[in-house]
């Protein structure tokens, strides 16, 4: 083995083994890929679920682009999957057609390795979700600075029962874009949104529909969520599917008024003792790096 292999073997072997001792498997997982600055030197590839895994090679998403703008660039959280970063080209391409669209905002994507972070999301851990601002891009100059300081708009009422005046055709078209995109598994909004969708789609096509999935938190911004690429083993495809939760059809349904209607209603007092409550289940911010797949190890020792 020549000096320079030998070098090279050692300098990825160490932090490997570091990583592999019992005390460092047990050390908080979003304190080290909070922390990683660049992707791993590896091929494209998600590994685990959206709630629990990491990234190989992951991309950066230039902070400015034809069509977009990456916000909150101090996160550092623009790095994405190949795939991830071309929907965002496509989608933002189709979204400079609406008037008043120049592109798109682009909030959090994932970290450079993916995983677990210091703060916020439960997911963004594979590098297929992608926060898209509901705030129409009306300059593609904005300074870093200003990207730190501008707030999105939420399209919703204070009582979650409607969309407000915010709300437009664009953000109609635009969503109806990116649920048609073959890459999407499922696009995360506030329910009165996907009402407001049902209500207004006459087509006879509606099966997109099902895509759009209503859930609290999504009135600021929308959340689209990748499928697995293809040959990316180890990806764990989110179940149910949005098929099955649709049961075939659009999700526009009487159960969709849930959201608005009894989800909203204010929680009685139970009459009774209640039983013993169940085992709390473990926060993502608690994960250890035990609690990911094996394949982050190796992705967080890469040089």
């Amino acid at each position: 083995m020549t000096v320079v292999r030998k070098a090279i073997l050692t300098a990825f072997l160490i932090p490997l083994l570091s990583l592999a001792n019992p005390a460092s498997a047990q050390q908080k997982a979003n304190a080290m890929f909070g922390t990683a600055k660049t992707a791993s030197p590896h091929k494209p590839h998600s590994i685990g679920s959206y709630a629990k895994g990491c990234a190989a090679g992951m991309v950066q998403l230039p902070e400015t682009g034809p069509t977009w703008q990456a916000m909150r660039l101090s996160r550092n959280r623009n790095w994405g999957h190949p795939e991830a970063i071309e929907f965002i080209e496509r989608l933002s391409a189709q979204a400079a057609k609406q008037p008043g669209w120049k592109g798109l905002y682009i909030g959090d994507i994932s970290q450079p390795r993916g995983g677990p972070m210091l703060s916020g999301h439960q997911s963004h851990q594979i590098g297929l979700d992608i926060d898209i601002w509901m705030l129409p891009a009306k300059s593609l100059k904005l300074s870093r600075n200003q990207r730190e300081k501008i707030s999105s708009i939420s399209v919703r009422t204070k009582d979650q029962r409607r969309v407000n005046g915010n709300y437009t055709p664009q953000h109609a078209a635009i969503l109806e874009a990116a649920a048609r995109d073959p890459a999407v598994d499922r696009i995360f909004v506030t329910p009165p949104v996907k009402i407001q969708l049902c209500k207004a789609s006459s087509r006879s096509d509606k099966k997109w529909l099902q895509k759009i999935r209503p859930y609290w938190g999504h009135d600021f911004h929308f959340h689209v969520r990748l499928k697995c690429p293809k040959g990316s083993k180890g990806c764990v495809t989110q179940k149910p599917s949005v098929k099955d939760l649709s049961k075939g059809g659009s999700g526009c349904d009487d159960t969709l008024n849930w959201w608005v209607t009894e989800a909203l209603a204010p929680t009685k007092k139970p009459d009774s003792k209640p039983a013993k409550p169940a085992p709390k289940k473990k926060n993502v911010r608690d994960f250890t790096l035990a609690d990911l797949p094996k394949q982050c190890r190796w992705i967080l020792a890469a040089n």
